[in-house]
């Protein structure tokens, strides 16, 4: 199988900070193949820690697949400025999540972290969003 680059788009979401939260993402490979959507409901935590549980949902995922690069889209400047090394990580809560991101990280040959405008990361949104709705629902 050939390696395909892919793009990743995360979102996490949190009502009430901590509250209500759950985690969205948007996988999509280069090679044409239908985007993977994913949604998870987190429980009760906060918009940081539910944004890395966005990521590594993803990370999850496009660790399936053989992979020659991963560009990830995030609209929160604490993870994609963590992430590069540009913050500290500074809340002990978040240091596990952060690690285990970085862990998953290192295994692609090549990665990109962007900080993108939350327009430019609706669907991830809407999947966080979704996650929280349908587990309110039951």
């Amino acid at each position: 199988m050939t390696p395909v680059d892919v793009t990743v788009r995360v979102d996490g979401a949190s009502r009430g900070n901590p509250g209500p939260s759950g985690a969205g993402a948007v996988v999509e490979f280069g090679d044409g193949r239908a985007p993977r959507e994913l949604c998870s409901y987190l429980g009760e935590t906060t918009n940081n820690v539910a944004e890395y549980r966005a990521l590594l949902l993803a990370l999850e995922e496009v660790a399936l697949h053989s992979v020659s690069s991963v560009t990830i889209h995030s609209d929160s400047e604490l993870l994609v400025r963590q992430l590069k090394g540009e913050y500290k990580v500074k809340a002990e809560h978040l240091r596990p999540l952060h690690a285990e991101a970085c862990r998953r990280l290192r295994v692609f040959p090549m990665v990109r972290i962007l900080h993108v405008p939350r327009e430019e990361n609706r669907r991830a949104d809407s999947l966080a969003n979704l996650a929280i709705d349908q587990h309110r629902k039951g």
